[in-house]
């Protein structure tokens, strides 16, 4: 899925670039039900708390799974879709490192969201916009069922941030929220923002739960400088001469296996 110069440009001056229809239908159905599994299996857990940031809250539930790639061989597939390696390679610069991937799943009526934070906050990579996230929507995201928001431009105001007490880990920032954009995507829509771009979740008030995926990527001129717990030589590269389709980092080749997996989730979901 090539973008335009003008996707790219938006990119480069606003730090975020969102994209309706970038998963299809079948995709995101076996992304729903390889969720599903998951949240079945207990592999998600509540992050939440009631503001001091270690008791979990009993009335309000943000889910996350990160890493997701160890409990799922659909989701370690996942960033090695060609389009997935195209659209961030354009965006970021070849050659493209998976730097994580993660999953929130907000319940209905008391899924909370994830306070205001930049990426670049828990990586300090020198350059932000040589690292992005790609969220993906995996049920319809509204300002209704708390979807992404951003600051455009952020990615040039580092902002001070501090433990964020409605989480058991994060970190929060106070942006200007009054230049804040609500990005509203389909079910299949994704969302790239980069490192230093200010984002955050609201809570959902609907019936149903939303979730969203995110992967992150950064640029291998940068990997060895990043922070947050990423180990160089650890993450797979997935452009570039030292590419080897995950084999090298997970030891099985996972490149050319997403549309193999997307089969194999919706037969087993059929089946079940």
């Amino acid at each position: 899925m090539p973008f335009t110069d003008e996707q790219t440009e938006q990119f480069r001056e606003q730090g975020y670039l969102a994209v309706p229809e970038f998963w299809t239908g079948r995709e995101v159905a076996a992304m729903r039900a390889e969720l599903e599994r998951l949240k079945e299996a207990g592999k998600l857990r509540n992050v939440a708390t009631d503001g001091d940031g270690k008791t979990h809250s009993q009335t309000k539930a943000n889910l996350q799974l990160c890493p997701m790639w160890p409990h799922s061989d659909f989701f370690r597939a996942m960033p090695f879709a060609p389009k997935v390696a195209e659209a961030v390679g354009r965006l970021i610069g070849d050659p493209v490192l998976l730097h994580l991937d993660q999953v929130f799943l907000k319940p209905g009526r008391h899924g909370a969201g994830t306070n205001w934070h930049q990426d670049n906050a828990y990586f300090q990579i020198p350059d932000p916009l040589r690292g992005t996230a790609l969220w993906t929507a995996v049920h319809d995201a509204t300002v209704a069922n708390g979807t992404m928001h951003v600051i455009p431009g952020s990615f040039r105001e580092p902002y001070e941030h501090a433990r964020d007490p409605d989480s058991d880990h994060h970190i929060r920032c106070f942006p200007p929220e009054e230049r804040a954009v609500a990005v509203e995507l389909p079910a299949g829509g994704a969302l790239f923002f980069a490192y230093g771009t200010a984002h955050c979740t609201r809570a959902n008030t609907t019936e149903h739960e939303r979730a969203g995926v995110a992967l992150h990527f950064i640029n291998a001129g940068v990997h060895g400088r990043a922070r947050g717990g990423f180990e160089p030589g650890k993450r797979p590269v997935l452009t570039g001469p030292d590419a080897t389709g995950g084999e090298k980092e997970y030891g099985v080749r996972v490149g050319g296996t997403w549309e193999r997996e997307v089969e194999r989730v919706l037969a087993g979901s059929a089946q079940a």
